[in-house]
This record gives structure tokens, sequence and C-alpha cells, in this order.
């Protein structure tokens, strides 16, 4: 693999944030209801911290925040950059950060790319929930709720 650097996410990162989240948004369909304003989805202010991965200086290829101190969120790979470990790392280096455990909800969908990722790399299934918002057709979504 490249030589890989996850930074903290500095607000000149975010409009090569948006390009790689609607990249991702055409492949996988995440997220599944497309924000009204993306930037401000990717910076909200209950976000502990939020990184970036860059696969060469300037060129964005994944992004993850935390929130509550140890809530995974908003992560997402470019689809080319995809199986070459961008993601393990990001979350590698999250875990440090947050001293440790972390958990996750994705969206309950069986061919799931995202569900297929943390099931096979060590993230334990603990409950399915309704979510408090809803898809883009006005839809309940299901949530799979993830320990690490």
């Amino acid at each position: 693999m490249w030589p890989l650097t996850i930074r903290a996410r500095r607000p000149e990162d975010l409009d090569q944030c948006v390009d790689v989240l609607r990249q991702v948004r055409l492949v996988d369909g995440y997220p599944a209801k497309w924000p009204s304003d993306p930037k401000a989805w990717l910076d909200r202010r209950d976000f502990d911290q939020s990184w970036v991965a860059e696969s060469t200086p300037g060129l964005i290829v994944g992004h993850v925040a935390v929130q509550n101190g140890r809530e995974v969120t908003r992560l997402f790979v470019a689809p080319a950059a995809r199986r070459l470990g961008v993601a393990s790392a990001m979350l590698d280096h999250v875990s440090i950060w947050a001293g440790g455990r972390l958990i996750l909800n994705v969206v309950d969908k069986p061919d799931s790319a995202a569900v297929a990722f943390y099931e096979g790399t060590g993230w334990r299934y603990t409950r399915t929930t309704t979510a408090d918002w809803t898809g883009p057709r006005g839809e309940a979504v299901r949530l799979r709720h993830y320990v690490r």
C-alpha cells in the first residue's frame, strides 16, 4: 500500500471530503439521504474529532469522525481506494485516540459492504434498532449496532 497519512481534518479539507462523499454516494448509496448541506453534515459541532486519510499530500481518500467519546460516524473511503487498508488504518487511529473500545451503527442491509467489512474485521454485532431518522422515501431505517 502507498504511504497513508491519517491526520485531523481541517476546514479547508471539507470541499474535497464532500467530493469523496459524492463518489461514495454514487457507488454505495451512503449516506442514505443526501444532506442539504453536506459540509455541515461532515462538520457537526457535536463531533469530538474528525480525521482524513491522505494517500499523497493533499489527496484525501477517507474520512471518519467520533462523537460521544467513542462512537464512530461519517466513515467513508473513496471507491478507488477500497480494499487497500484505508478504513482499517483510520479505525485503528481512532481506537488509539479513544483509548480502546469503539461503537458504531450501520444501516441494516444484507448485502452491505459496510456490514461485511465490520464483521470481517473483528467488530461484534450487538443488536438491531430502528433509527430516529427515515430513509430517502420516508421509510423506517434499521440500524445494526457494533462494538470493537
